[in-house]
């Protein structure tokens, strides 16, 4: 089929039928943040920074979850998408607890890395502050649930490469949590195989290795695109 031509920021772009406004966009050179998205795993569009203006079109729509299309004219760093990128970062601060010097993903975190780019320092909104519980029942992992932005990286991973589903999401608003099967203590867990995959996924401090302190945790995600790569060269 043939190549689909797009201007992206003002630079004219060749994209293969199929694609996704973000793979096209990061193929052409052009940064864009994103959180919940992750190289080896389906796109879900929840954290919403990939948002981008495309002309003609009223409403922000995600990148990851937008096919190309001939003739799309598409912005992707315009002060209204840098500022909606702020207060998404803001939110995020502001409803769980993410106390940076305490946390043992910090220097590697991909939250932290988001809030300095996009120069946030302080938060404009009320902190929820909620009770979030700590699970370190797993023999070799712990997750902080303070922690959590509900990417949903780790179900995606548990789920779509490890092909176990242990992990899921539950609540709503505020009071949505990741768990692990029907909301059991993770040591207890049946379906764990204690891969660690979900540890690699994960984008914040919320899944760690037991007995790290802080800013110990590795940053190791990019490692999932590999196993996924691995396994199609295999199969």
């Amino acid at each position: 089929m043939a190549a689909k031509t797009l201007t992206i920021d003002g630079h004219l772009v060749s994209a293969r039928p199929g694609e996704t406004l973000l793979e096209a966009i990061r193929e052409a050179g052009i940064y864009i943040p994103t959180l919940c998205h992750l190289d080896g795993l389906s796109d879900v569009g929840a954290c919403r920074l990939c948002l981008v203006e495309i002309e003609g079109q009223r409403r922000l729509q995600p990148a990851c979850m937008t096919m190309v299309s001939e003739g799309m004219v598409v912005h992707t760093a315009t002060p209204r998408l840098q500022n909606y990128r702020r207060q998404i970062i803001e939110l995020l601060f502001a409803e769980r607890n993410h106390v940076c010097a305490v946390c043992v993903a910090s220097g590697n975190c991909e939250l932290q890395r988001l809030a300095a780019m996009v120069g946030m320092d302080h938060v404009r909104y009320e902190y929820l502050s909620p009770a979030c519980p700590v699970d370190i029942s797993h023999p070799r992992f712990g997750i902080d649930h303070n922690r959590c932005v509900l990417c949903t990286r780790c179900v995606r991973a548990c789920d779509e490469i490890e092909g176990v589903h242990t992990w899921d999401v539950a609540g709503r608003g505020v009071d949505a949590r990741v768990i692990t099967d029907m909301n059991q203590p993770w040591g207890t867990s049946t379906t764990c195989t204690s891969c660690g995959k979900c540890q690699l996924a994960c984008p914040t401090g919320a899944i760690f290795p037991r007995g790290v302190t802080v800013g110990e945790r590795p940053h190791d995600s990019e490692r999932i695109a590999l196993i996924v790569e691995a396994r199609k060269q295999r199969w």
